[in-house]
């Protein structure tokens, strides 16, 4: 089996959760159109990320039920990201990977906090995220930040993930986090990696776009600009990801007994 992902890449409404919505609900109907079979959102996309005290109210459960509907209503699996409210006070910067029929897959809380501004509005996930199935293919998740620690990425691979998907909030000065450490991440462990981010602006941040879907060899299959609004698409295929494993063997040729 294979898996056709869409990765939509968009400024959003910061902090108007109905207009994001919307705007996910077009993209979802857009994939679909386009064969795609997921739809992944950048990070906090549903509320805005980088709007401060407007966050706070915006962070409630229903919104999970609301892209679950959407999920069930354009029929395609969605993975958003968005805030919880954490059960021991505080606000998570979280996805949520929807399947198609309303199914809760997997909900991860981002691990790796960046700097004063994520400090600042979250509490940080204590747990690296298993790995879920979609339509026969193993799938793993980070947001932002979490891809940038060669751990987070190894420890997907080390779980049998075909690909991991990663959505963002990659600012300026960062675009070659965009453009070259992803690449890499996806050559060094042999596995798909969907870099979802945003454009525009919000307060003081400008955001580079960039986001891409590599293959297990380090190879762009889909990508937007700097600037383009839209949908990325390409075809996650496990059999790929066992090529690329026998011809770059760094999982089997690591040497655990120095490190």
């Amino acid at each position: 089996m294979t898996l056709r992902v869409a990765g939509l890449q968009h400024h959003g409404a910061p902090g108007d959760v109905d207009a994001n919505l919307a705007i996910i609900t077009e993209a979802a109907h857009h994939a679909v159109e386009q064969g795609a079979r997921l739809l992944v959102t950048p990070e906090m996309f549903v509320t805005g990320y980088n709007i401060g005290a407007r966050l706070a109210p915006l962070a409630v459960a229903e919104l999970v039920d609301r892209v679950a509907r959407i999920a069930v209503e354009a029929d395609i699996a969605i993975i958003a990201g968005l805030p919880e409210p954490h059960p021991d006070g505080g606000i998570t910067n979280s996805l949520v990977a929807i399947d198609r029929d309303g199914t809760e897959l997997l909900r991860y809380r981002k691990a790796h906090l960046f700097g004063d501004l994520d400090r600042n509005l979250f509490v940080p996930g204590d747990t690296l995220p298993p790995t879920f199935v979609l339509d026969d293919v193993t799938l793993s998740v980070l947001i932002c930040y979490d891809v940038e620690f060669p751990e987070a990425v190894r420890a997907a691979a080390l779980a049998g993930a075909d690909a991991v998907i990663v959505p963002t909030a990659q600012m300026v000065p960062y675009a070659h986090i965009a453009e070259r450490l992803i690449p890499v991440r996806a050559w060094e462990n042999q596995l798909y990696i969907v870099y979802v981010n945003r454009v525009g602006a919000e307060e003081d941040l400008t955001y580079v776009g960039r986001s891409s879907i590599v293959s297990p060899e380090g190879v762009s299959l889909a990508a937007l600009g700097p600037t383009e609004t839209g949908l990325m698409i390409a075809t996650i295929d496990p059999e790929a990801v066992e090529r690329a494993r026998r011809k770059n063997p760094y999982l089997a040729d690591r040497r655990t007994d120095l490190y």
